[in-house]
């Protein structure tokens, strides 16, 4: 468990100069993806065309490849079927929920798939909170990095995806995972 001292930093006020934020765009067999990065180079979002919630360019951000060079390089042995866990600087801000819903993620390996309610149970959420876990795993700023589409629904289907079904349903086939779980027969009555 790691300890955080308090700071003395001051709270910033609406006339602060917002951190800078980098962007680039990498070509993929499921779309043009972007990547954003904060200063530090860790990466804050990779979002596809027509994304909900997805980031687009906006003024003031500084398009620059430099950044992204590692990312751009992971990506691509990614999509060759090369790579099956990513090695890069994440920094995805949202609320301590969201936070541990994502982290979550992380644990999920290449070619698997999991539910909503495995997601809730690895963080110690209740069944009722499936939806707030479903909530979470919709507002991953990160995806593909972060493999939200390997969460299925608990009957095998594959519900929801950010970046539609249609590349859920690519980022699968590519790493070989099951397109959907066998659904359990029902019990016989005695």
């Amino acid at each position: 468990m790691t300890t955080t001292t308090p700071t003395t930093t001051p709270t910033p006020t609406p006339t602060s100069i917002p951190a800078e934020t980098y962007w680039h765009e990498v070509d993929s067999p499921v779309g043009p993806l972007l990547l954003t990065a904060g200063s530090d180079g860790a990466l804050t979002s990779l979002s596809v065309p027509g994304q909900k919630g997805g980031r687009s360019v906006r003024d003031g951000w500084r398009h620059d490849a430099g950044p992204f060079r590692a990312a751009e390089e992971q990506l691509g042995a990614y999509f060759a079927g090369e790579l099956t866990e990513f090695s890069l600087p994440l920094r995805a801000q949202g609320t301590a929920f969201r936070e541990r819903v994502w982290a979550a993620l992380d644990d999920v390996p290449y070619g698997a798939t999991t539910t909503y309610g495995e997601i809730a149970a690895r963080i110690g959420a209740s069944r009722p909170a499936v939806r707030a876990v479903g909530g979470a795993i919709g507002a991953n700023p990160l995806l593909i990095l972060r493999p939200c589409h390997r969460v299925i629904g608990a009957d095998g289907s594959l519900t929801g995806y950010a970046g539609g079904l249609e590349r859920k349903t690519r980022l699968l086939s590519l790493e070989g995972a099951p397109l959907s779980r066998p659904v359990p027969l029902p019990a016989t009555p005695r």
